[in-house]
C-alpha cells in the first residue's frame, strides 16, 4: 500500500529564514521594533516607470494569457538587454519568461534531471536548489567551499566530486548567501569541464546588476549550451511580481516550452507588460542609483561587523549579503540568531539554511534596509554582546 506524503518529503527541509521572518512579524504584531536583515528582498519600491507600464496595460485590458514562453516583445527586450549590457547576441527564441527565477530553475531541472542523477552544488548555497533537485528525484551533492576559494567552487572542486553518476552542476555568481563571484576564467574552465563529460551546466545569475566593481560576466559568454537563470526580483526591484527568465540552449527550447505550457500555462500577464519598462533608460538610471546605495550599505556594514567580532572570511562582491563567521561569539549560530531577534530585535539568518558545511559558524546579514537602520542594528548587536 502507498504511504503519504511521498518519501522525498523527508529530504525537504523547511526554509528556515521564512520561519524566522514569521517570528519577526509576530514580534512586530506585539509592538516590538524589528530590524530586518534576514530576507533577501530589496527595500526599494518597484521603479515608477514599471508601475506606470503595469497600470497602462491593466487599463487597456491586457489581462489574458500570453504564450507560454512569454510576451514576444518582452522576450525581445530581454535579448536586447544582453546586447546592450554584455555585448552578446542572444536570439529572443532562446528566452523563456518564467514565473520568477524559481520557475526558471524548476523548468530547467524538470527538463534535465533523471531519477538518481547527481548534481553538484556549492555548500553553502541557496537552499531551494538542492530541494528542487530532490523534487525531481535527483541527488544534490554539496561541494564544501570556504575562504580558500572565496566560498565559490573551482575546477578542482568539480574534478574531486564528479563521478559516473554526475549529470551536471549548478553555479551561482554572485552567490547567495555569500555575495561572492566567479571570475571569467574559472567559469569558462568549469563550463568546459562539464561539457567534456557530456554534462549540463546551469548558472544562477539573479544578482547580476548588483555588483560593486563593474558588471559581472555572464556565463553565456562561455558557450551556447549553458542554462542561465535570471530574475526581475533583485536588481529590478520586482520581488512580489514573481517574474524571471531563463536563457535556454537552442536544442532544449521546445522542451522548456512544453513544460511551461503544462506546469503553469504562462507567466503573469500584468507583470510581463510591466517588465517591458524595466529596460527603459529612465528605469536603468533609477536602478543604478540604487546599486550605488547598496554599495554604501555594504561598505558601512562589513567593517562594522568586523569591529563587533565577526570574521569576514567571504569577500562580498555582489548581491546584498554578508556571510559572517560568528564562531568567536558563539558555537551555535542558530541559537544565536534566535536570541538576537528575541533580545535585540535584529533578524539575521543562521547558516543552517544554506547547507551542512560549518553552518553553526555563520550568520547571513542582508543589507536590504537603509543605512540608519543598519547603524541601529549594529548598536543593538553591540549591546547584546556586551
Amino acid at each position: 500500500m502507498p504511504t503519504f506524503p511521498a518519501s522525498r518529503l523527508a529530504n525537504i527541509a523547511p526554509f528556515h529564514v521564512m520561519e524566522l521572518m514569521a517570528r519577526a512579524r509576530a514580534l512586530e504584531a506585539e509592538g516590538r521594533d524589528i530590524i530586518h536583515m534576514e530576507v533577501g528582498e530589496p527595500d526599494f519600491p518597484t521603479p515608477e516607470p514599471i508601475i506606470a507600464a503595469a497600470r497602462a496595460s491593466l487599463e487597456s485590458g491586457h489581462v489574458f494569457y500570453t504564450p507560454a514562453l512569454g510576451l514576444p516583445e518582452l522576450r525581445r527586450a530581454i535579448a536586447d538587454f544582453y546586447q546592450t549590457r554584455y555585448g552578446i547576441n542572444i536570439p529572443a527564441t532562446r528566452i523563456a519568461v518564467t514565473a520568477g527565477a524559481s520557475g526558471a530553475l524548476l523548468l530547467t531541472l524538470a527538463c534535465l534531471v533523471e531519477a538518481g542523477s547527481e548534481w553538484l552544488l556549492s555548500d553553502p548555497g541557496y537552499p531551494c536548489n538542492r530541494h528542487f533537485i530532490r523534487c525531481f528525484e535527483g541527488v544534490p551533492v554539496g561541494m564544501p567551499v570556504g575562504p580558500a576559494s572565496n566560498f565559490q567552487p573551482t575546477l578542482a572542486h568539480l574534478e574531486a566530486h564528479w563521478n559516473e553518476r554526475s549529470a551536471g552542476a549548478l553555479l551561482a555568481s554572485p552567490a547567495n548567501p555569500t555575495g561572492t563571484m566567479l571570475g571569467g576564467e574559472e567559469l569558462a574552465a568549469m563550463a568546459e569541464f562539464v561539457r567534456q563529460r557530456q554534462g549540463q551546466l546551469i548558472v544562477d545569475e539573479i544578482y547580476h546588476g548588483l555588483t560593486y566593481a563593474g558588471d559581472a560576466q555572464t556565463a553565456l559568454q562561455f558557450g551556447e549550451d549553458i542554462f542561465v537563470v535570471q530574475s526581475f526580483s533583485k536588481y529590478f526591484n520586482m520581488t512580489g511580481w514573481r517574474l524571471g527568465w531563463l536563457v535556454v540552449p537552442e536544442r532544449f527550447a521546445r522542451d522548456i516550452e512544453k513544460l511551461a505550457q503544462n506546469l503553469y500555462i504562462s507567466p503573469s500577464t500584468p507583470a510581463q507588460h510591466a517588465a517591458i519598462a524595466a529596460f527603459a533608460p529612465t528605469t536603468i538610471s533609477i536602478l543604478e542609483a540604487r546599486r550605488a546605495e547598496f554599495r554604501r550599505r555594504r561598505d558601512f556594514l562589513a567593517p562594522a561587523l568586523a569591529d563587533l567580532g565577526f570574521r569576514l572570511t567571504a569577500r562580498p562582491e555582489g548581491a546584498f549579503y554578508i556571510y559572517a563567521d560568528c564562531s568567536a561569539l558563539t558555537s551555535n549560530s542558530d541559537r544565536f540568531a534566535r536570541d538576537l531577534i528575541e533580545s535585540a530585535g535584529v533578524a539575521a539568518t543562521p547558516g543552517l539554511d544554506f547547507g551542512t558545511h560549518a553552518p553553526e559558524r555563520h550568520l547571513r546579514f542582508a543589507y536590504t534596509t537603509r543605512l540608519e537602520r543598519l547603524a541601529e542594528a549594529v548598536d543593538r548587536i553591540r549591546r547584546f554582546l556586551g
